[in-house]
């Protein structure tokens, strides 16, 4: 596999999570056992990845402190003859590199790419945010995928995406595919940013994952600033279709659905799920969910 690095950004405030968000970087919220930006990470290790670069920001010092390596903590815990609870710190141990840059000013998402500029070089690299899960208990193969493509096809860029229902189009930036004679794999004509429904080519919604040739970090330098002065991803990547670049997208299955920590319905939604299915505690839970319900 050609593509070993990749690129999660964290820097954004979480606003709509305060006062959660306050002192807390959202990505460090616990959804079931873990914080969220663990599921990301333990997925891209799943999928072979194994330089990860961190666009974080002032308040994300607790995500650098959670992937380090904490020798007084397991000491501790041999000591107190908690032995079995060191299997919870396994992810330390995961062959990976970490390194953190700053987006040192908050100017979106395709500027907190291009933070990763000097980090990635010419290597293509895997995009994954931060902020978001996607599928319960480590089925999502997602970015695996997407690699296959990216190579199978000499892409430019891949994209994964999921389908979303009529009235959440509104949210996301929307798939136009050239055809969809496959459904699974398709090469996109356009990405419509947002679209009302019925303006709206699809219903496939970008599902926070992506694949870039580093020539994204051309396109990303000569974008406009948009709304509140952010520089799109999504602008970057329509403007590498217009000039003919090969960009594709990959479907994500049922199992790997979407938990976007974005906000309180979604946030408590995507706890409620993980809770639920728990080896451990989720039947448990399930009795108690079924008591309060009646």
């Amino acid at each position: 596999m050609t593509v070993k690095l990749a690129v999660i950004p964290v820097a954004g405030r979480g606003t709509r999570l305060i006062p959660l968000t306050k002192s807390l970087p959202k990505e460090m919220l616990p959804v079931g056992r873990k914080p969220v930006v663990q599921y990301v990470v333990e997925e891209l290790n799943r999928c072979g990845l194994q330089k990860l670069l961190f666009i974080t920001g002032p308040t994300k010092i607790a995500i650098e402190n959670h992937f380090d390596l904490d020798l007084e903590l397991i000491n501790h815990l041999r000591e107190t003859g908690k032995e079995d609870l060191l299997n919870e710190l396994a992810f330390e141990k995961a062959d990976l590199q970490y390194f953190y840059t700053r987006q040192r000013r908050q100017l979106g998402l395709g500027h907190a790419i291009l933070c990763a500029e000097s980090f990635v070089g010419k290597e293509p690299f895997v995009a994954a945010l931060g902020d978001t899960i996607l599928g319960i208990n480590e089925k999502a193969k997602i970015v695996e995928r997407m690699i296959h493509v990216f190579e199978e096809k000499n892409a430019d860029c891949v994209i994964a995406f999921e389908e979303v229902p009529e009235d959440e189009v509104h949210r996301y930036g929307i798939a136009a595919p050239k055809d969809l004679n496959d459904p699974n794999v398709f090469q996109l004509a356009n990405i419509v940013e947002k679209p009302a429904p019925s303006e709206a080519p699809s219903h496939l919604a970008v599902a926070s994952r992506y694949v870039f040739r580093a020539e994204i970090f051309d396109y990303l330098k000569i974008t406009k600033p948009g709304k509140n002065n952010e520089i799109q991803l999504t602008d970057a990547i329509q403007a590498m279709i217009a000039d003919g670049k090969k960009v594709y997208g990959v479907r994500v299955t049922p199992e790997e659905h979407r938990f976007d920590i974005g906000n309180f319905e979604s946030y408590f939604s995507a706890f409620l799920e993980f809770a639920l299915n728990d080896p451990d505690h989720g039947e448990e839970i399930r009795k108690k969910l079924q008591k309060f319900l009646k």
